[in-house]
């Protein structure tokens, strides 16, 4: 008995070439829509975590499975209770509060409170307030209470609460409409670095 062997005609790849590119469009598309997409960022709103025109990949699938916790950076879809956007409907911010958080500033040392746990927060810009303001709100259900790292540049749940006459359905965001977690700065290469939880956050009870 003779082993069967195939032969790859002359010219076969050229055939089946635009059929293999045809299936990495596809799945580059599904990738996109479903899984993993980049995002710029247009604004100063994230300084110095995130630098204007810096690019961020976002996991899109990790919210199917879980809800967001704090201390992740987000992208979502902007309210329509917020102010219109000339760079498109998507936004980044951090999440400081989830449903039924109770966020408080500011403590005697100035810092954001969450249940009572003050948050240490070095990547805020520097000299900035950890809050432009005094609030004490407790996050809805289905809600979440988003700010950015410049705080005084950012155009974020505070800003929002206080735009809106301290309406908390106004001032937070729904969960669904958040489209992924930042999870990893990829460009400028000189920039890169993984997006992590700041430790500050895993003592909020």
């Amino acid at each position: 008995m003779t082993d069967e062997q195939t032969k790859s005609s002359k010219g076969s790849f050229w055939r089946e070439l635009p059929i293999l590119l045809a299936v990495a469009i596809v799945v580059a598309i599904l990738v996109r829509q479903f899984v993993v997409q980049s995002f710029f960022i247009p604004s100063g709103s994230m300084e110095h975590t995130l630098e204007r025109d810096d690019r961020v990949l976002v996991n899109k699938l990790v919210y199917d499975f879980r809800a967001p916790a704090r201390g992740e950076i987000v992208v979502f879809k902007n309210p329509e209770s917020w102010p219109s956007l000339p760079d498109g409907d998507d936004l980044i911010k951090r999440v400081i509060g989830v449903p039924g958080d109770h966020v408080v500033c500011c403590d005697a040392q100035g810092r954001i409170q969450v249940n009572s746990h003050p948050l240490d927060e070095p990547y805020v810009y520097p000299g900035n307030k950890m809050a432009p303001e005094e609030f004490d709100i407790t996050v809805p259900e289905d809600r979440l209470w988003v700010m950015g790292d410049h705080r005084e540049a950012s155009g974020d749940s505070l800003a929002n609460y206080n735009s809106h006459g301290q309406n908390i359905e106004a001032a937070t965001i729904p969960l669904d409409s958040v489209v992924g977690r930042a999870f990893v700065l990829f460009w400028p290469l000189r920039h890169t670095t993984w997006l992590a939880v700041p430790e500050t956050f895993d003592e909020v009870p």
